[in-house]
């Protein structure tokens, strides 16, 4: 007998919970009882008019809406498979994200409609989109073929048939260190796995009223997408993070949970217009994506005594948390708040060297995990899937240790990954842009510290023998391919060549380390 699918955590939801409110997204609000049709006419919308069978992608491009919320719900009935874009792509990645996905439908709002539009232009013949359909208001010229809600008041209110188990769900892009992103295949099991993890150790969130201002998009969103409306508690949806708007959202509905990364966080509390009392609901506050300065964490325990403060550690395979550190610990501070904490239930983690052997606690190699919740595939990449895969452990790229209580240390990532704003850019990605320029002849990118973003992108070139360019020239030839937020912040230029191993590969860590002295290895 099934459990682990959708149906059988939101269909108990929606019959216990028929009058009280699921979501309010600006003006708009729903109940329960409202919500849970909506998803059921868009589900057989879905089928029966724009032809999406379950094992077919559909595409979204758009704000945090209660739409796009509605559309993850559809997905996980089994009304397709959701692919939730990255709101900074380029459009040449937005391309090549459609064309690899095979994606024939796509749900745009106002706002991203002409960037989807023409990025689908732009790949002339070989676009695969033949339906497009506009979320919420927006003019006529938008380009679109349909309205949401005209599409929704096709359907029939009806309980899907239910998924399997193995069923995928979500198809979500996520960097890839050869250049191109990488389509992270997720299942119902590994999706209802990761809520059971987090509400194992902590509490069933039905009374929660949770704030939703980490990008819809992106994989630190899904525990509120899924395990806050299964379990019976209120979403409260805002478009983008702004910090007066979060905090007035946070005191007009009374929040008394949300999530944020390090750089929200500091921007909130830095805001000329913040008071501690705008967050005097706020029971608890997940953080995490990106390396958490010790200063700030510091001054958020000392400022907010009575809210529970929790990280999480995870990445986009692996449904997206594999270790939590709790409020406790944050509270009896010592070493192990530097810690991401220790595994959720159910997942295990151990440290390898590079030939795939279990090292000791407290000896420094790859993070390594294994559970139930983890991707099922990298889509149409079958040798990346095996590498990460390979010894029966997922291979995180990261670099840590575990202590003797089984927390983990994050020390380095060991495929260059550079986290700015909790956004994941990786280096390779960013140096293809820039290695195409006619006067470069070297390229390396590293992640130098920021006091806003964490991390921000640092280009180090060499220049051809008699050739030159300025940091403006390179940054605008990155840009033509690669989104803004990948874009180096600065470049350095260099006359001798890069240090290079023995193997032949630039020695990062040594372009790292000036930056770094003093500072730790830039990860907590």
């Amino acid at each position: 007998m099934k459990e682990l699918i959708f149906h059988r955590h939101f269909l108990p939801a929606l019959e216990q919970n028929a009058s009280k409110v699921c979501v309010i997204d600006g003006d708009y609000s729903a109940t329960f009882g409202q919500h849970g049709e909506r998803v059921m006419r868009l589900v057989s919308s879905l089928g029966k008019e724009l032809g999406v069978k379950r094992s077919d992608r559909f595409a979204v491009m758009a704000a945090t809406c209660h739409e796009y919320l509605e559309l993850y719900h559809a997905a996980y009935l089994g009304g397709g498979i959701i692919n939730p874009l990255n709101l900074r792509l380029a459009g040449k990645e937005l391309e090549y994200i459609v064309q690899d996905s095979g994606t024939e439908i796509a749900f745009v709002d106002k706002h991203f409609a002409k960037v989807f539009h023409e990025a689908m232009r732009s790949a002339g013949s070989a676009c695969s989109i033949r339906r497009t359909i506009l979320l919420g208001d927006g003019d006529d010229d938008v380009p679109h073929d349909i309205r949401y809600e005209d599409l929704l008041r096709l359907g029939d209110v009806a309980i899907p048939s239910e998924p399997e188990e193995t069923d995928p769900v979500v198809l979500m892009y996520t960097g890839g260190t050869t250049g191109l992103p990488k389509g992270v295949l997720l299942e119902q099991r590994a999706e209802m796995l990761n809520s059971y993890h987090v509400q194992m150790l902590l509490n069933q969130f039905d009374d929660e009223v949770a704030l939703v201002q980490t990008p819809i998009f992106h994989a630190a969103s899904m525990l509120y997408v899924v395990a806050v409306p299964a379990a019976g508690g209120t979403l409260v949806l805002m478009p983008m993070f702004e910090p007066l708007a979060a905090m007035e959202l946070i005191a007009r509905h009374q929040v008394t949970q949300t999530a944020m990364v390090p750089t929200m966080i500091t921007m909130m509390l830095n805001h000329r217009n913040f008071k501690a009392e705008h967050l005097a609901s706020l029971q608890t506050l997940f953080y995490g994506a990106s390396p958490m300065p010790a200063a700030l964490l510091d001054r958020l325990l000392k400022m907010f005594p009575t809210i529970d403060i929790l990280q999480g550690y995870g990445m986009t395979e692996s449904s997206s948390i594999l270790t939590l550190l709790g409020a406790a610990e944050h509270r009896a501070g010592g070493a192990r708040m530097r810690s991401v904490g220790r595994p959720v239930p159910g997942v295990r983690l151990s440290i390898q060297d590079g030939d795939g052997n279990l090292l000791p606690k407290g000896e420094h190699g790859e993070v390594c995990a294994q559970g139930g919740n983890y991707m099922r595939e990298y889509w149409n990449k079958p040798e990346a899937t095996e590498e990460a895969f390979k010894g029966g452990w997922y291979h995180t790229g990261d670099a840590g240790y575990l202590d003797d209580g089984g927390y983990l240390f994050l020390t380095d990532r060991v495929k260059d990954m550079i986290i700015s704003g909790a956004e994941n850019i990786y280096s390779t990605e960013v140096e293809n842009a820039i290695a195409d320029h006619p006067s470069v002849a070297q390229v390396a990118v590293i992640g130098i510290p920021d006091d806003v973003w964490g991390e921000a992108v640092h280009a180090i070139v060499v220049l051809l023998a008699g050739a030159s360019a300025t940091q403006e020239q390179i940054i605008d030839h990155a840009r033509k391919t690669i989104a803004g937020y990948k874009v180096p912040k600065s470049v350095e230029f260099r006359h001798d060549p890069l240090p290079l191993s023995g193997a032949m590969k630039v020695l990062k860590r040594e372009l790292r380390a000036p930056f770094w002295e003093g500072k730790g290895s830039g990860i907590n």
